[in-house]
């Protein structure tokens, strides 16, 4: 079962994937790749592999599924080498097939070729194109399959003039090429014959980080990746940079010049594991002071506060902690259920919620609850889960959103459904309020989740918001924009 067939179970945005690199010479580097995926686990459910280079040859795993589920012992051992990365993927780009499954693995001219993508490209389509023009043969429907293709064999249009500096590195060379074509989103870890590279777009819309292992270097999505194999937090990899990992330890490049940083702002909302660090800072303290203006700016009269689990808990505790109502566990959440493969019957389904959370009867008798959620996407969950604790003896569920309103799609490397679906781009609050059965529904302001984010994390640069502003950093196609994906599918260019 992939994450899609679970949407009756969640009403939470995707984040596309994970990606992890390690070059750490004398280590089982796969083992740590495994380990690194692991704790990344929550980035994407729906497949993940490893590939590793001993200097000479490449070796890779992948599968359809969660990271302990793709790799066994005997899955690890052929996997050698000091250089290796990783991936997990959740589909945005291309359908949930094992042809998409990550990292891809080519050969080049220059040896063995390995790409980890997190992100999505907005011009792909015309670089599809361009590359089956060319008589490049892909096998996948995702934009990663392009970002390989483009970086083994830069088209000689977009290799006619030096690039950027004139590396002596090839690869470098070839990344500041691919660089200069793409748009969107990309973070990227990169295997070569001798190095990892660590690259991240422009504006810096996905994150990537560095660590530091005794016997070498890492790079990952998210912090939380480093504490498990030992590695020490080192910095961000910044926007528009090229990090090269080999024996001469980091290298850093200009890629392409930044001149405006855009992370997406739902990483504090809700993407990010809460103990990882973000621009210095651990998620959980951003997401408390979030729940402290939210109950700031839409207090109401009640006897208990609920987080939905386990993503809206640290929502909670500040909400808590700024209102002085007593926080509390109203559900116990089945973690496991996300973690089948046994498609539940047509009756389960109509159940829904009821196989992810029941309702601490003792803990909301005759109670006036505060609910508290991060964010609300489609609205097919929030509905249930009100209901839930009104089974559970609640006299009262007032719903308070940690976010503001998501009223436009994101094409940057989300799963963030499409106009019709988001139901704050279809209905206003007091609609979705009477549609979810709450006695009283507010959000977070604009203003105030980023003055939450400020009070933790100091001025930054910017943040991408548009799934809450319609305000895209990057320019958005037409057909993106009109949900013509379908159209697109049919005429061959668009991955299923």
């Amino acid at each position: 079962m992939t994450q899609q067939t679970l949407d009756f179970l969640s009403d939470k945005p995707h984040d596309e994937c994970g990606v992890f690199g390690v070059y750490a010479p004398g280590r089982d580097v796969a083992r740590l790749t495994f380990f690194g995926l692991y704790a990344l686990q929550h980035r994407g459910q729906e497949s993940a592999g490893i590939t590793t280079s001993d200097g000479y040859q490449a070796f890779s795993h992948k599968g359809m599924g969660l990271v302990s589920q793709v790799f066994k012992e005997d899955d690890l051992k052929p996997l050698q080498g000091h250089l290796a990365i990783g991936h997990n993927r959740y589909s945005t780009t291309g359908s949930s097939h094992l042809r998409n499954a990550q990292p891809y693995l080519i050969e080049t001219i220059y040896g063995p070729l390995g790409v980890s993508h997190n992100g999505n490209l907005t011009n792909a389509v015309d670089l599809r194109r361009t590359l089956l023009e060319r008589g490049v043969g892909l096998s996948s429907t995702t934009d990663s399959e392009s970002i390989t293709q483009i970086l083994a064999a830069p088209p000689d249009v977009w290799a006619r003039k030096p690039i950027n500096g004139g590396s002596s590195d090839r690869w470098v060379e070839r990344i500041r090429a691919f660089m200069e074509i793409a748009e969107g989103a990309y973070s990227l870890a990169i295997l070569t014959r001798d190095a990892i590279y660590a690259v991240r777009d422009p504006l810096g819309l996905r994150p990537l980080c560095l660590g530091q292992l005794e016997e070498g270097y890492v790079v990952a999505s998210e912090s939380c990746a480093l504490n498990p194999i030992g590695a020490t937090y080192l910095r961000e990899v910044e926007p528009g940079e090229i990090v090269r990992l080999d024996l001469n330890g980091l290298t850093s490049f200009v890629g392409q010049p930044s001149t405006r940083r855009a992370l997406c702002v739902f990483e504090y909302v809700y993407f990010a594991r809460p103990d990882s660090a973000m621009e210095g800072e651990v998620i959980h303290q951003i997401r408390q002071q979030m729940g402290r203006y939210l109950a700031r700016e839409t207090g109401v009269e009640a006897d208990i506060v609920v987080g939905v689990p386990d993503s809206a808990t640290p929502h909670s505790i500040g909400y808590s902690q700024e209102s002085g109502l007593p926080y509390t566990e109203g559900f116990t959440k089945n973690r496991y259920i996300g973690r089948t493969f046994i498609q539940p019957d047509d009756t389960l389904r109509r159940q829904g919620i009821q196989l992810k959370y029941t309702p601490l009867t003792t803990n909301l008798a005759g109670k006036r609850v505060v609910m508290i959620d991060d964010s609300i996407v489609r609205g097919n969950t929030a509905g249930p889960l009100v209901q839930l604790l009104r089974d559970g003896g609640a006299t009262e569920v007032h719903l308070r959103v940690a976010s503001p309103p998501i009223r436009h799609p994101c094409f940057m490397g989300v799963d963030m459904a499409t106009y019709k679906e988001l139901i704050a781009a279809n209905m206003d609050i007091e609609s979705i309020r009477q549609h979810i059965g709450a006695d009283s529904l507010q959000y977070l302001s604009m203003s105030g989740m980023f003055q939450a984010i400020k009070d933790v994390v100091g001025e930054q640069p910017g943040y991408c918001n548009a799934c809450f502003s319609g305000d895209y950093p990057i320019n958005i196609p037409d057909w993106l924009l009109n949900d013509e994906r379908d159209k697109l599918i049919f005429e061959g260019i668009w991955g299923a």
